[in-house]
């Protein structure tokens, strides 16, 4: 699924690095077109229709907040991800609620952002399914080996596994997962194994241990450095910090 990508950002010096430090291809995306500004951002959204916009907040015109607020309206599935140079609460509490994909940093950790790009091609093929777009009839082997997987996530899963189970090619399920969702197996794998582990988190009192075990890591200092790599903080930093959210806001 290769995603259509518009950039906003009033320097241009930002929006070269992008096009020029970001592998775009590697990552199936293509960027359609910038903007400079929120109003001329608008424009572009209405005749580009694009799937994703990268938006600075601090932009002339029309700050990206409510460039974002009004393109929503109009195209509710449209994905945003904010880079800001400034880490402002108030900011980022009002992204949130807009319910955009991702807020960045400046400057850009490039490997961090494609990990956003990827989580957010995993989700987009998720909704999909939530929302039927399937073909009738025979389920896609696409739909059938992301179910299995969904249901062993404590198991120990490979591409030969797999290959064994659904009797497919293991390059063929390997193309499956970039043609169909664009990212690889261990990319896809990886990613919904850290989600189940953050819900056990927040909502169990299991362990460190036993929830990297449920979520398929035997060893749970790799899951842990896993776990950090993606999020950016320890698995018992994050159920502190979003088991009990209205604890730290008093």
């Amino acid at each position: 699924m290769k995603l259509r990508v518009l950039l906003v950002d009033d320097e241009i010096m930002i929006r070269e690095g992008f096009k020029k430090l970001f592998d775009w291809q590697g990552h199936d995306c293509q960027v359609i077109d910038e903007a400079a500004d929120g109003a001329q951002a608008l424009n572009k959204i209405d005749c580009l229709v694009p799937d994703l916009v990268i938006m600075d907040i601090n932009i002339p015109i029309m700050n990206g907040l409510k460039v974002i607020q009004q393109a929503k309206a109009k195209y509710p599935d449209m994905a945003f991800i904010i880079v800001s140079g400034y880490d402002d609460f108030a900011w980022c509490r009002e992204a949130l609620r807009l319910q955009i994909t991702d807020y960045i940093l400046k400057p850009v950790d490039y490997e961090e952002f494609g990990q956003c790009i990827d989580r957010l091609k995993i989700s987009l093929f998720e909704n999909r399914i939530s929302h039927h777009e399937t073909a009738t009839g025979e389920p896609r082997p696409i739909l059938k080996i992301t179910s299995y997987l969904q249901d062993h996530l404590s198991e120990e899963i490979s591409l030969s596994l797999l290959s064994q189970q659904f009797h497919l090619n293991p390059q063929y399920i390997s193309q499956l997962f970039r043609s169909e969702i664009g990212v690889n197996f261990l990319t896809y794998l990886t990613d919904i194994r850290l989600e189940h582990a953050k819900k056990l988190l927040i909502s169990t009192d299991l362990s460190i241990t036993d929830i990297a075990m449920e979520s398929g890591y035997s060893d749970y200092r790799v899951f842990t450095k896993v776990f950090k790599k993606s999020e950016g903080i320890t698995p018992s930093r994050y159920r502190h910090e979003f088991s009990h959210p209205l604890e730290h806001q008093k």
